[in-house]
């Protein structure tokens, strides 16, 4: 197992810090761009965006690879702000991955907060250079919406604080038990697509965090089927489910979803929880701290408590 580096202690971020807007994957709609960007100023934030933020093109993508990548590396480095921020997930950060300038980011360390298609980029950051991800709302995928962003975590995120989320955010137990670890992961199917990679998910130790959108339950069995027998279960010391928003089967019986996600970690030991709304979700975005410790207690409720980054 590959040396997990330390993890990098940032600073609190305050509100009327300034924000870093990059798109390192697909474009957004200027409607929800300008709602997002509007509502975060209300919260007393200042969005800047990056220069190729708002390119549309080529295909789904905002912007080559070279502007993406150009855009995320200055964003990093901008002194004048303390935090970056995707606009949205989509499609095609992992065209970044090995474009990633890992000495310049860890010489201007900052919360990047995105989820979805920056699982990639997210979990490279933390596995290699220790830069702690947020698992958390975006600015036109979250913000633009009036209901879209859960505060309380968003802010004790921003703050280094330890906060937990439970059954009021949606997480109900599955599997009865206890487990700490290192909390980890992120989308499903792109933690899936890594594997075999160089950038494969350090898995062992952790916590384990997973959401999907869209995809039925016999696609959610396989995804975890195959990180099953990728080794990527083992050493993992219980698992979360987020919302899993949309992941059904028109027609199908009742529970499929939850008895899919059984019978396929059926070896599998610790305790199980689902119902996280964090990423893909219908609404109130959970921030999670991942890189942190964190404890899930599944018994009559589900909680999470996520551990402090000071």
């Amino acid at each position: 197992m590959a040396t997990r580096p330390q993890l990098i202690a940032l600073g609190p971020v305050s509100c009327g810090a300034g924000i870093s807007v990059v798109a390192p994957a697909s474009f957004a709609r200027q409607d929800r761009i300008d709602d997002g960007a509007k509502a975060l100023r209300l919260l007393g934030f200042e969005p800047r965006f990056q220069e190729q933020a708002l390119r549309r093109g080529p295909l789904f993508f905002a912007g080559t690879p070279e502007e993406r990548i150009a855009d995320l590396h200055a964003a990093f480095a901008a002194p004048e702000t303390r935090m970056v921020m995707s606009l949205r997930g989509g499609y095609g950060s992992n065209y970044l991955l090995d474009r990633l300038d890992l000495d310049l980011i860890r010489k201007h360390p900052k919360a990047l907060f995105a989820y979805s298609d920056l699982t990639g980029i997210q979990l490279r950051l933390l596995d290699h250079i220790g830069l702690p991800a947020f698992h958390g709302p975006m600015l036109a995928a979250d913000f633009y919406l009036e209901d879209g962003v859960h505060q309380p975590s968003f802010q004790a995120a921003l703050a280094g604080e330890a906060y937990s989320v439970g059954a009021g955010d949606g997480l109900r137990n599955l599997r009865a038990g206890q487990a700490k670890g290192v909390l980890y992961g992120g989308c499903l199917s792109i933690l899936v697509s890594l594997l075999g990679t160089a950038w494969e998910p350090r898995t062992e130790g952790t916590l384990l965090f997973l959401e999907d959108v869209g995809a039925k339950p016999y696609q959610v069995d396989r995804m975890l089927w195959q990180l099953g027998k990728a080794g990527k279960l083992e050493g993992v010391t219980g698992i979360v489910f987020g919302e899993m928003l949309d992941c059904l089967s028109p027609g199908a019986e009742p529970g499929l979803l939850e008895k899919a996600i059984l019978g396929a970690l059926s070896d599998f030991q610790g305790p199980i929880a689902l119902g996280l709304r964090s990423g893909h979700v219908s609404r109130q975005n959970v921030t999670l701290t991942l890189g942190v410790e964190a404890e899930l207690n599944a018994g009559d409720s589900a909680e999470l408590h996520i551990g402090s980054r000071k």
